[in-house]
């Protein structure tokens, strides 16, 4: 209900208005956005990022700037669908990419788009009860929830982020543009500097490299120290040690390859990303087993809500309809198991869907605790662990078939993962603005199953268009996930390099810092101008932190960074799509 003052000014009366249409609609419209941009990114730098500060700070420009509503609980039911779509994003790009890097591509992508709406469901369905105890009762901080609280509680700094967030798509996507018709990827300043050509000093030209690396602050020094000691320590000193050969004897030694006629990209396919794979996949297991803590007071808290019986109220979903998503969930994923491929049997796809959907149950609770507690989620270890089972349990059927079913439920597995964690995330900040749990969730569910439509056809796109695992987009992820079902398939892989950088991973993600051992893995991973570039971003964000503040950098700084990588991200997937079109027609 509302009245009208003496001066015509709206008082509202009653309940704000939260699970609208048009919250809906907008949530959909900068979920699309979102998972595009950080679906292409993800493809770019391996990792991704938490999109709920995202959404609410766009949905303040366009429900409170555009269309003049003031809900703070509508805009947040925007941003929880909006990052629901974009809970795809990673699941999906982590994954189902290895397909296209290993060559099986023959795969059905409906199939694949039903198996990650399932894990979705099951995500989500799984996490529902456990919210009472994780955020009402245990008061779990979820640090990513609370900073989208904050967003939602100051609409004048939402409006004004809003609009710097629009400068920077707008600056992004004009300077990729300029990059695009210029037909230059980096600028080659090393040898203009008459440094060594192992220092490898080319730049790589991106705004949104810039951005992410302002985005992670402190936390991306682990991944630029990472790229630094391949080729700025290490190479020297293979230089020094006579380790590297000349550039003409690299010609001659694989004149089919003409990427190894340079030194630095002789050293980054041979040695440092190997070593890089390895660290990733070593760092994720550490990962795993130092949220063991994590893990058991996860455990305890699915016991703690088994055992009350107000574990859903009336601010709930109601129990039988999430009984009703699991079990319709699950055989759905069943369904897509015995699908997968032809050879696919009924007891083995079974099994595949069961084990899937125990994974999802266990993994969702588990990434949720560890989310809430330090902001840091070891997906990537999870995935790896899923589909190494599913691989395993696949294995009779052929390498192909083996890898296409695996991968198929996999994805699924990472999809419901993410799921999990983002409405945990909601949730929280739900809880501290007023939210209703019940509307949240069902927004959740309402905008899980667009996100999977969507990166499918951003995948089928870029891929047509540059090629997953290039060096335009290196996907980083899913290279280290094929590698790795190759190596469990009996393929031709240099061992030594993958132990010897899982053992480096285990080591630094031993000591304590979050994720250390993968960042740094991805700096060994990655192309050093990539780093570079990235290291920009990192630099200038400590240095507005020393001298602004640190909230300088997040009323100002952190919109204008988002807004960088939005805008590079939808020129680029739009020259795809020209790319693609053009090619169609000739």
């Amino acid at each position: 209900m509302s009245e009208r003052d003496s001066q015509g000014r709206v008082i509202r009366r009653g309940a704000y208005p939260e699970l609208t249409w048009t919250a809906v609609v907008v949530g959909y419209v900068l979920g699309i956005v979102i998972t595009v941009s950080w679906g292409y990114a993800c493809l770019i730098l391996g990792f991704s990022h938490e999109s709920s500060e995202l959404a609410a700070i766009l949905g303040f420009g366009i429900l409170r700037g555009l269309m003049g509503r003031t809900s703070i609980v509508e805009n947040n039911i925007n941003q929880t669908i909006a990052s629901s779509v974009n809970g795809a994003s990673a699941g999906m790009m982590f994954s189902i990419p290895a397909l296209f890097i290993l060559g099986e591509t023959n795969f059905n992508p409906v199939i694949m788009v039903f198996a990650c709406i399932a894990g979705g469901v099951l995500g989500i369905a799984f996490i529902i009860p456990l919210r009472k105890q994780m955020i009402d009762f245990e008061r779990l901080t979820y640090p990513g929830g609370v900073a989208v609280a904050a967003v939602l509680k100051s609409p004048g700094a939402g409006i004004h982020k809003a609009l710097l967030l629009v400068a920077g798509v707008g600056i992004s996507a004009i300077g990729h543009i300029v990059v695009k018709l210029a037909h230059f990827e980096s600028w080659a300043v090393g040898p203009h500097i008459g440094l060594p050509d192992y220092l490898n000093g080319i730049w790589y030209v991106s705004l949104m490299t810039v951005g992410v690396g302002f985005l992670c602050g402190r936390g991306g020094i682990y991944f630029v120290v990472g790229g630094f000691a391949c080729y700025w320590v290490l190479a020297p000193l293979l230089a020094a040690m006579d380790k590297i050969p000349a550039a003409e004897m690299l010609v001659q030694k694989y004149p089919e390859m003409a990427e190894y006629s340079r030194v630095p990209e002789y050293l980054r396919l041979t040695l440092f990303r190997p070593v890089g794979i390895g660290m990733l996949i070593g760092g994720a297991l550490a990962g795993i087993v130092l949220a063991l803590p994590l893990i058991i007071s996860a455990i305890k808290s699915m016991q703690s809500a088994a055992r009350m019986k107000t574990t859903l109220s009336k601010d709930e979903m109601p129990i039988r309809l999430l009984y009703i998503g699991i079990a319709g969930a699950t055989i759905l994923l069943f369904v897509v198991a015995i699908t997968s491929v032809q050879e696919m049997g009924v007891v083995r796809g079974a099994m595949m869907a069961l084990l899937g959907t125990l994974w999802i149950w266990v993994a969702g609770v588990i990434l949720s605790e560890c989310i809430g507690r330090t902001n840091w989620s070891p997906m990537s270890g999870m995935t790896l662990i899923a589909v190494t089972i599913l691989i395993v349990v696949a294995s009779g059927l052929g390498d192909r078939a083996a890898m296409i079913a695996s991968v198929m439920v996999g994805a699924a597995t990472c999809v419901a993962m993410a799921q999990a964690t983002d409405l945990m995330l909601d949730l929280k900040t739900g809880y501290l603005v007023g939210a209703s749990p019940k509307q949240q969730q069902i927004g959740q569910f309402l905008g899980t199953w667009l996100g999977p439509v969507v990166i499918m056809v951003l995948i089928y796109v870029l891929h047509k268009a540059y090629t997953l695992g290039s060096s335009d987009l290196p996907a980083p992820q899913a290279t280290a996930l094929a590698e790795t079902m190759s190596a469990i398939l009996g393929g031709d892989v240099p061992v030594d390099r993958y132990a010897a950088g899982a053992g480096l991973g285990a080591i630094l993600s031993a000591s304590g810092i979050g994720g250390l051992g993968i960042l740094v893995g991805l700096g060994f991973y990655l192309p050093f101008d990539i780093v570079l570039t990235y290291s920009i971003g990192t630099v200038i964000r400590l240095f507005v932190d020393w001298k602004k503040g640190v909230r300088f950098s997040e009323e100002v700084g952190l919109p204008i960074a988002a807004g960088l990588i939005v805008g590079e991200a939808l020129v680029g997937v739009g020259f795809a799509l020209y790319k693609v079109i053009a090619g169609l027609a000739g």
